[in-house]
């Protein structure tokens, strides 16, 4: 299992616009196989920077989605709303996974 985060810098005008487009293709994204969860986070200070932050099966069932009809309609739409060149990780836990505490889960 692999987690990919991407940070998004966007022109302020622009985030309502982003937004509207994540509301747009979550579902989407979500549905595509191999993909276990998919969220959208934006920093406390700065509205116009934000991570997406997504949990594939391998980076086999990433790079489908990336090579998709689906990623490129939508990327198409998101990169001319950039203020700055995005940045992506892809990631996994080796071994190190995280702990939730018992009483937030259990609260939620």
């Amino acid at each position: 299992m692999i987690t990919r985060i991407v940070k998004l810098t966007f022109k302020p005008e622009h985030i309502d616009e982003f937004k509207e487009i994540w509301s747009q293709s979550k579902e989407l994204i979500a549905g595509f196989e191999g993909c276990y969860f998919v969220e959208m986070l934006e920093t406390l200070h700065e509205e116009n920077i934000c991570f997406t932050y997504s949990v594939w099966e391998n980076e086999a069932a990433l790079n489908n989605y990336r090579h998709s009809e689906l990623f490129n309609k939508t990327w198409a739409r998101t990169k001319i709303l950039f203020d700055g060149k995005p940045e992506a990780w892809s990631t996994q836990s080796n071994g190190f996974e995280g702990v939730l505490k018992k009483e937030h889960h259990e609260k939620n």
